[in-house]
Order: structure tokens, then C-alpha cells, then sequence
């Protein structure tokens, strides 16, 4: 039986051919699937088990398709479990960036930014605003940094900052969301 869809699928890939071919979720094996994109929902690996466990079909082997499926779990979820994903995320040029301490995909993220190159006039807001935003929600500022440079994501910062706490944990999710579909399509792209 396949993640609850009623019919099986005797092609299961073993984790080895999974590597080589990421582009078809739905012929993965329930471990390798989970193996293969947990980390597209930051140390969340639980958003990836129930969407297999719910039914990964050919419609999923697309980016847009796997996005919406994962996307479709988390939309479902209590918010007590959306606030844990949001917490899971690091400070943005913060204590873990600093100690090496980042998620390969985090990393990589932040750096593309250039947050791993601040100045120290930078580096001294972005400590500042991790500091306040956190007090104020209960939760690091989350943006997808892809694309962005420092002095647009300070100013989101600074902007965010100023939000209620319903919306900006909506604007939080909306962003959580962006950052996997860039990872989702990384997954898929080739080489």
C-alpha cells in the first residue's frame, strides 16, 4: 500500500535510486521520501511523513505539485505545531550562523544574502532586531532571504517588527512556504 492512496506501487525506489532521481516523489518508499525532503520544512521532518503518509501520486512529481502537498499539511496543522515550525527556524545572521550551527540549507540561504558578510554596524541591527522581534512574538523573524539583499531584508525587519502577532505568524507561515517551494525546486532541479 502506498501513503494511504489505496493501490500499490511495486516500483518503490530503494534510497540509493532516489538519489539519482528526485523528480519522482511518488515512486519513493515512505523512508525515502521522508529522507529525501524533510529538510525542506526546516528540522520539521513531520510535515514530509504526513503527506506521504496521506498519498504522494504522480501529481506530486513536480515542484508545484510536492510544494502544495507539503503545503496542504501544514495548512492542516494546529497552531501550536505551525508555532514549533516557525520556532525551528534560525535567527537571521545570529548565534547559530555565528557557531557554524546552521542547516546546510540555512546556510547556503543566508549566505546567498550575504548575511555571512555583514558589517559590524549590520550585524549589531540584525542582533538588535532578532532580540525585540523574538520578545515580541515568541519566534525568530522568518523571510526567504533568496534574492534579497541586507538592506531589504532589515528593512522587512524593521517593517515586520511593528505587526500584531496574528498576522505576522500568518506572514511568518506565507514565508516558511516560499523558503520550501526554493528548496522543493532545488531538489528537483537538475545536476
Amino acid at each position: 500500500m502506498r501513503g494511504g492512496t489505496g493501490f500499490a506501487y511495486p516500483h518503490a525506489m530503494s534510497t540509493e535510486q532516489a538519489a539519482t532521481t528526485p523528480s519522482t516523489p511518488s515512486a519513493l518508499n515512505r523512508d525515502t521520501f521522508v529522507a529525501r525532503f524533510a529538510s525542506v520544512f526546516e528540522h520539521s521532518p513531520w510535515i514530509a511523513e504526513a503527506a506521504w503518509d496521506q498519498g504522494i501520486g504522480p501529481e506530486q512529481d513536480n515542484p508545484d505539485g510536492l510544494h502544495a502537498a507539503l503545503c496542504a499539511v501544514l495548512a492542516k496543522a494546529d497552531r501550536s505545531a505551525k508555532i514549533a515550525l516557525v520556532r525551528a527556524h534560525p535567527d537571521l545572521a545570529g548565534k547559530l550562523a555565528i557557531e557554524g550551527g546552521l542547516t546546510q540549507e540555512s546556510r547556503a540561504e543566508q549566505a546567498s544574502a550575504g548575511l555571512d558578510r555583514c558589517s559590524p554596524d549590520e550585524f549589531a541591527r540584525f542582533q538588535a532586531l532578532n532580540a525585540a522581534y523574538t520578545e515580541r512574538f515568541g519566534f525568530p523573524f522568518v523571510i526567504a532571504v533568496r534574492g534579497l539583499t541586507r538592506a531589504q531584508i532589515l528593512a522587512a525587519f524593521e517593517q515586520r517588527v511593528a505587526n500584531d502577532p496574528e498576522a505576522e505568524l500568518a506572514t511568518a507561515l506565507v514565508q516558511i512556504e516560499r523558503i520550501a517551494l526554493l528548496r522543493i525546486q532545488d531538489l528537483f532541479a537538475p545536476g
